[in-house]
């Protein structure tokens, strides 16, 4: 198993490619036959004319390489998988919660689909993590985007016009995308404040230059994959009334509250946003899982009726395809690397590696998952 096939993405707003021209390079010394569909690399900055030179084959289509394919890698999850050969390894994302048909399809077909979205957050796992990766970029991009909007600079500048105090940013939810959207915007001389159910990650947020916002919300914690647990009902009451009066005073709010699997929580509803002062900006990162801010749309941006814009924060990361491509390919590559058998030249699915037994959902014809075949 070493023949690997770079899809093109179907959906018009992605931009990235799941390998890049510089790890086709590493992967071809290693025995690995990479063919790349062409234009497939196009909007994030990589011609076909690179991938050849890298030492990749161009095909015209998805179906005239999934014949002679044995792994298939792609962004986003596939409309269709006609045409993916039997026992073809198929790794994206693939939103395993919310797609059962898919996953049946997948094992109907004989294929075995990896779902990037679940690769366990280890240590080991780390270089494979395309959910790190991905968020991390979409957080920095969120304080861009806000801050072009924001109608006020974010620094501190003295002049002698007068002094201008630094724009306010309030960061809800403190994971990889929440640490990176504080150091951008500590880095654009805002002040920031920032919140998370988790205590344990108050060290990093002061490490940043930021305050922590401190909310005795009884017992909280983080699951094994390293997501804030579920709040209860009351908790998620006391969170909202002490992080309204937070947001009165911000000029920018950014909510990346998620939880794994589940419909994002409410955060921010329309009471709070009447609160805010107009020209603010909020950044809903949770769109396309329901929305942490009510009245949020994903792909578009909702201006309130006393001025407060509301912009859609989902997949940011596609406003960035270069370096998102560049990361994305190097989870990919370090992925396959892993299960490769320098021996035998071939990449083995070794269902006693943790890392492929907690991402394989389906093979042999059935759902092999434990979350999911049930």
């Amino acid at each position: 198993m070493k023949k690997v096939l770079v899809c093109k993405e179907k959906d018009a707003r992605e931009t990235r490619v799941a390998l890049i021209p510089d790890d086709v390079k590493k992967l071809v010394p290693l025995g690995f036959e990479c063919k790349v569909v062409s234009g497939a690399g196009a909007k994030s900055g990589f011609s076909d004319d690179a991938y050849v030179a890298a030492g990749a084959t161009v095909v015209a289509s998805e179906a005239d390489g999934y014949g002679d394919s044995d792994i298939v890698v792609r962004i986003m999850k596939p409309d269709s998988i006609a045409g993916i050969k039997k026992d073809t390894l198929h790794l994206s994302y693939l939103d395993p919660f919310n797609e059962k048909d898919l996953l049946n399809e997948f094992a109907a077909a004989g294929i075995q689909a990896v779902s990037l979205e679940m690769i366990p957050r280890t240590t080991l796992a780390q270089k494979m993590d395309v959910q790190s990766s991905q968020t991390s970029l979409a957080g920095y991009v969120a304080v861009l985007n806000a801050a072009a909007r924001l109608p006020k600079i974010l620094p501190m500048m003295v002049t002698p016009a007068g002094t201008i105090t630094p724009a306010r940013v309030f960061i809800i939810g403190v994971g990889v995308a929440g640490l990176q959207a504080i150091a951008t915007a500590k880095r654009l001389g805002a002040r920031v404040d920032a919140f998370d159910t988790r205590p344990v990650v108050e060290e990093q947020v002061r490490s940043l230059g930021a305050s922590f916002v401190k909310i005795d919300l009884g017992e909280m914690g983080q699951t094994a994959q390293g997501y804030a647990k579920e709040l209860t009902p009351e908790q998620i009451a006391k969170q909202k009334e002490a992080q309204a009066k937070v947001c009165e005073k911000a000029n920018i709010v950014i909510t990346t509250a998620k939880v794994f699997g589940r419909k994002a929580p409410r955060l921010i509803e329309k009471n709070v946003l009447d609160r805010m002062q107009p020209g603010s900006i909020v950044v809903d990162m949770a769109c396309g899982t329901g929305g942490n801010v009510e009245g949020s749309k994903l792909f578009e941006d909702v201006v309130t009726d006393n001025g407060v814009t509301i912009m859609s924060g989902d997949l940011l990361e596609r406003q960035v395809p270069y370096d998102a491509s560049k990361m994305f390919s190097g989870n990919i590559t370090a992925f396959l690397t892993h299960f490769y058998d320098k021996e035998t030249r071939e990449l083995k699915v070794n269902l006693a590696d943790d890392i492929m037994k907690g991402c394989l959902l389906t093979q042999g014809g059935a759902i092999i998952h434990e979350r999911f075949k049930a």
